[in-house]
């Protein structure tokens, strides 16, 4: 099954962007060739990109505190398993904690490295980090993998209470919604929405059906048409009907 997710407004779309990111730096981190690590510190600076929204820190902070106070609401609901709401609200309570106590804008301690700078300066530029514009790179790149992962780590750390956020925030989100399987009849599905507010929507398909949603809402209406790709890759409306999952997610 393919998971297809898209936000309703821009800062769940921020969330996700940083969401992907997080998990391809921690794909390539774990590696081993330097080429590698370097595609885990380009990712860091493409996190730092992302994240220049100066007011998402505080969005977060709000988001956790509106969370743990419904979460708060069902202590009392006999049929909620309180051990696992318990460590709901200690993940809470833990990370609103580590992001109160970051200081400054985010990503600042990169952004004041000279030598981490000057670095992303030249990764923008296609070959840029060639071994003759950054030679203290490329003698970096030759020390062994567990001292190279160690850096970027480091470097990495103190984001870290920001992506903790993004993980709770956006599960807390996908489980919100109730899943409802749908037919798309001849490849198009459309459904009225009424005016109400949704964050996310998910939509589910068995990859071996080959159909591709394309996207579109508003709070008034969406709208999935199903396309699939040929041997030139170009997408071309989808013949027959789609059975899919749909979720539409809301705090």
């Amino acid at each position: 099954m393919i998971v297809y997710e898209y936000p309703f407004n821009e800062r769940i779309r921020t969330m996700l962007r940083l969401e992907d990111l997080y998990e391809k730096f921690r794909f390539f981190v774990q590696q081993d060739h330097p080429l590698q690590h370097h595609v885990a510190l380009a990712t860091i600076y493409e996190m730092l990109e992302v994240t220049g929204r100066a007011d998402l820190k505080s969005d977060l902070l709000q988001e956790l505190e509106r969370q743990k106070q419904t979460l708060l609401g069902f202590k009392t609901n006999p049929n909620v398993e309180v051990s696992r709401l318990d460590q709901v609200l200690s993940d809470i309570e833990r990370t609103s904690s580590a992001l109160i106590g970051l200081q400054g804008k985010t990503g600042q301690h990169i952004r004041e490295n000279e030598w981490l700078m000057s670095i992303r300066g030249r990764t923008i530029i296609p070959g840029g980090a060639c071994e003759f514009d950054l030679p203290s790179y490329h003698a970096w790149q030759q020390q062994s993998t567990e001292q190279r992962r160690a850096d970027i780590t480091g470097w990495f750390a103190p984001l870290e209470p920001l992506f903790s956020a993004i993980t709770i925030v956006l599960r807390l989100l996908r489980e919100s919604g109730r899943t409802t399987h749908i037919i798309a009849a001849a490849g198009s599905f459309q459904q009225m929405l009424q005016g109400r507010t949704y964050q996310m929507l998910r939509v589910v398909i068995d990859e071996k059906l080959g159909a591709i949603p394309e996207i579109s809402a508003n709070k008034y209406v969406l709208w999935i048409r199903f396309t699939s790709q040929g041997g030139d890759m170009k997408p071309k409306a989808h013949e027959g009907d789609v059975p899919f999952e749909l979720t539409l997610c809301n705090f």
